[in-house]
């Protein structure tokens, strides 16, 4: 079994150092609109390998296409947004993604015995990075699912955990317009098939937010944080 902490949208005071520890996991995952800092002070503190997704409120996480930008980036700046000054490649603010975490929208990696696949941002409505239509989404459930089930039989789940910022349509989203989920993550989770869809982005605002079930997936709200055994 491997122990998942999940993380989304509101820093949870109770996440002591002493509390991470005694949680203890062997993975982190965070589900997107959570500042550098406290990814960080989560990575330092579990010394745990913690894996992202982008969310709406998030900056553009996007590696650069340009191969210099694409160093300059390794050493701790560019994003696709253009040249970095000396200044951004040597500050700390600028960073394409928190230190001790690995960015894994529109990815599929190993990590603590588990697959993983990733598919940040939310619905579009506004302007800004992270945000994407319907069709955008569906695109980029393709793609993902591609590259998950690559070399994969059929009959094999092809992630264990497929971690988003926002939930399927009609499955836990918000009746609003920035809080409508992604038609596209029905398709997501029929062909992945992971034992757990985890997302953020939807504030339960003092409700219960019940987990729910989509096939063999148990999808669940982790807003602040829920701990849970793979």
């Amino acid at each position: 079994m491997t122990r998942v902490l999940a993380i989304a949208d509101e820093i949870d005071r109770g996440l002591t150092v002493a509390r991470l520890k005694e949680i203890d996991p062997d993975l982190v995952v965070s589900c997107g609109d959570l500042p550098a800092d406290h990814l960080e002070f989560v990575a330092s503190a579990t010394n745990r390998p913690v894996l992202l997704v982008p969310g709406n409120h998030d900056p553009d996480l996007s590696p650069a296409r340009d191969p210099y930008l694409r160093s300059a980036a390794r050493g701790g700046a560019a994003t696709a947004v253009g040249v970095p000054s000396f200044e951004d490649i040597w500050g700390d603010e600028s960073r394409p993604e928190p230190l001790g975490c690995e960015n894994v929208d529109d990815r599929v990696v190993e990590a603590a015995g588990l697959r993983v696949a990733g598919l940040g941002g939310s619905i579009r409505y506004r302007p800004g990075p992270n945000q994407y239509t319907q069709r955008e989404m569906r695109r980029r459930v393709r793609r993902l699912v591609r590259r998950a089930r690559r070399g994969r039989r059929a009959a094999e789940r092809a992630v264990d955990l497929l971690i988003t910022h926002s939930p399927p349509l009609d499955l836990g989203d918000g009746p609003d317009g920035p809080h409508r989920g992604f038609a596209a993550l029905h398709d997501a989770v029929e062909r992945l098939n992971p034992r757990f869809l985890l997302h953020g982005h939807v504030h339960p605002h003092g409700f219960d937010k019940p987990d729910r079930r989509l096939g063999d997936t148990e999808v669940v709200n982790v807003i602040p944080h829920r701990v849970l055994e793979v």
